[in-house]
This record gives structure tokens, C-alpha cells and sequence, in this order.
């Protein structure tokens, strides 16, 4: 059944959620190539962009809560592609050259990932979609 005939299609919390199970289907076959799921591996991007950030604004960023972050944090401390520094209270988060060779594979997923959503809905439409996304999600923060 199409999203668009669902008895719920006119429900934002249904119809948002069906198009994130979509969205995260595509994600997933983009990154297994690195053995990371998305959220792992664009926090690991993040790091690599800029070594030393604080898990606060790593969140804050990514648009996830803290505790989701120290879970990610450890999973990617698990695979040698990230370390953790404290300094009193200040931990910063730094990538490994693990994590640094793996730099271009990870920018290949982005591609690839972009390349699957655009190839359906069109690179015109895509930026839209994600543009209206954006200030829909910034209108209902609460």
C-alpha cells in the first residue's frame, strides 16, 4: 500500500515516520559499505571535520540528545575510530588515523546516499524537500 492510501496519510506523525523508515532504509545500504550506520558515521565526520569538539555541541549539531551521543561515542571507541580526552570537566573527542584513512570512503557514502534519494525524487525536488524539512522541524522546536 502506498504511504498516500494509508487510512493515517493525513496524520503528520504517521506520514513523517513512514518517510523516516524509508529514508533510513536507503541511508543504512548507503554506509554498509563502512560498517558504520548513518548517525555513527556522520558524527565520525563531524569529529574528522573538526577534531577536539565537546559531546554538547556534537548534539546540538546533530540534533541528538546527549545520551545518544556517548552511546555513538563508544560504539565508535569500540572500532579504534575515536578518543575521548578529559580535561576537569571538559571532554573533547578526537578521530584516529583509523578514522582519518577511512575519510574518503565516507565522503563516497555521502555521495552514494545523495545519489539514491536524488536519482528517485530529483535533485530539484531533494533540495526542497530537505529546505522545507528544515524550517518545518525549526518551527515546531519545543
Amino acid at each position: 500500500m502506498k504511504a498516500s492510501e494509508s487510512k493515517y496519510c493525513q496524520c503528520l506523525y504517521f506520514s513523517t515516520n513512514a518517510l523516516a523508515r524509508k529514508v533510513e532504509k536507503l541511508a543504512v545500504e548507503s554506509w554498509k559499505k563502512v560498517d558504520l550506520s548513518p548517525s555513527h558515521a556522520y558524527l565520525l565526520m563531524m569529529i574528522l571535520e573538526e577534531p577536539g569538539l565537546q559531546p554538547g555541541c556534537l548534539a546540538n549539531h546533530l540534533q541528538l540528545t546527549p545520551s545518544t551521543i556517548t552511546r555513538l561515542i563508544e560504539k565508535l571507541e569500540e572500532k579504534k575510530l575515536v578518543v575521548r580526552t578529559t580535561e576537569g570537566k571538559i571532554t573533547n573527542v578526537y578521530p584516529t588515523p583509523k578514522a582519518k584513512e577511512l575519510l574518503p570512503e565516507l565522503k563516497g557514502c555521502v555521495k552514494n546516499f545523495y545519489s539514491s534519494y536524488a536519482s528517485i525524487l530529483g535533485e530539484d525536488e531533494s533540495s526542497k524537500l530537505i529546505k522545507n524539512i528544515n524550517i518545518i522541524a525549526d518551527k515546531l522546536e519545543i
